[in-house]
């Protein structure tokens, strides 16, 4: 807002509601950023600011285990960067390309402490789903957490978007995405990604905030080495500063007792 604006107005407007622009609170040293103060988009600790503060995000790192050391990752969504600081602080060998619709939740990135674009990074103000559908480059993984005040943006729950979106990865690459709404809305967007990736993928349910992750891999005949992946979680458990061998085991048991198809066909 510019300098001269009445900030106690201001003020009342967003406890109120009314205010319909994002929005940051800063409190005993945690920033975060609002698109409603029902709820928290994004939370940054000044204290250490490349963590990830929410459960769903530390869950989505999990990428990592399967892979490793990707070179090119596309977020969509920026909200306050808490992944984009994440994976440049811990994959140097990475380039980051974040895309956002929002120009306010963009200006917000030096308050949440993102670096000017770059070699490692790359902002874009664009429509994921437009940006997607027109893209050319090719990406190890895809990290889709892109919301606004309603819920899921439009256009990133379709069958044409995830077919476009599986034609970006890399023949080994990896799509996470951040499911939230009602149960109905959650298992249609789940069959839709189902059905663009042949089947594979796996389901994760985050009982700290309520969310579903999808984890889609590219190559329907891809099947995780469970063994393998457990002792690289043990060893990149200090390296990424997260619980990746807990995260190891919600993902096999995820697969092995078939989550995925239990919130397509849930019993009666």
């Amino acid at each position: 807002e510019p300098p001269e604006a009445d900030a106690r107005a201001l003020a009342a407007q967003v406890v109120s509601g009314e205010y319909g622009r994002p929005f940051v609170i800063e409190e005993a040293g945690v920033r975060s950023l609002y698109f409603t103060r029902d709820f928290i988009q994004t939370e940054m600790r000044l204290a250490d600011p490349d963590a990830l503060a929410f459960a769903y995000t530390r869950r989505m790192a999990a990428f990592v285990l399967f892979v490793p050391a990707p070179r090119e990752i596309l977020m969509l969504g920026l909200g306050g960067g808490s992944l984009a600081r994440w994976c440049l602080r811990h994959l140097p060998g990475a380039r980051v390309t974040a895309v956002e619709v929002d120009p306010d939740v963009i200006a917000f990135r030096e308050q949440f402490l993102l670096p000017p674009d770059g070699p490692r990074l790359r902002v874009l103000a664009a429509e994921a789903a437009q940006f997607v559908a027109q893209c050319e480059e090719r990406f190890d993984v895809v990290l889709v957490d892109a919301f606004d005040r309603d819920g899921v943006a439009p256009g990133l729950d379709t069958p044409a978007f995830h077919a476009a979106a599986r034609a970006l990865l890399t023949p080994r690459g990896l799509l996470v995405a951040n499911l939230v709404g009602e149960p109905a809305e959650r298992a249609a967007h789940l069959a839709t990604i189902r059905a663009a990736y042949e089947g594979n993928a796996l389901l994760l349910p985050i009982a700290d905030d309520g969310n579903y992750l999808a984890f889609a891999f590219r190559d329907p005949g891809f099947e995780p080495r469970w063994r393998w992946i457990g002792r690289q979680a043990e060893a990149l458990r200090a390296r990424f500063g997260l619980e990746l061998p807990a995260f190891a085991q919600s993902l096999e048991r995820s697969r092995k007792l078939g989550y995925l198809r239990r919130e397509l066909h849930p019993r009666r």
